[in-house]
């Protein structure tokens, strides 16, 4: 059985590698990674197959991923925060999963599992 799919946004390359090497290894299947939000929207506009989750850093290059959410939410796709400033500055996703950086490995499976699909 294949993987969930999962796409990334992420900002720091490093960061976006130890991110899908991660996933992999969890037994995910990368949809697509991207270090730029309109690249991340445009993607969505474009995407073709079903998506399963998604783990966003808030803060992408100094614009706010939030867009990117929005449009994951509408679509009915769960996601989870990545950031290393805390606490979200924006109302509105107080239910989300925010994941601290550094990731804990344990802390991304565990999210990936929430997605509704075993990794």
């Amino acid at each position: 059985m294949a993987g969930p799919r999962i796409m990334i946004v992420e900002d720091e390359a490093l960061v976006a590698m130890m991110v899908e090497d991660l996933l992999t290894d969890f037994g995910c299947r990368i949809s697509g990674s991207f270090g730029a939000v309109d690249d991340a929207l445009t993607w969505l506009t474009e995407l073709s197959a079903p998506l399963d989750g998604a783990i966003l850093d808030v803060n992408v290059g100094g614009t706010m991923v939030f867009p990117v959410a929005e449009r994951l939410r509408a679509a009915g796709v769960p996601f989870v925060f990545a950031t290393g400033y805390g606490a979200l500055p924006r109302a509105g996703f107080e239910e989300v999963t925010v994941l601290s950086k550094p990731i804990n490995p344990g802390h991304l499976r565990d999210a990936v599992d929430g997605f509704g699909n075993a990794a």
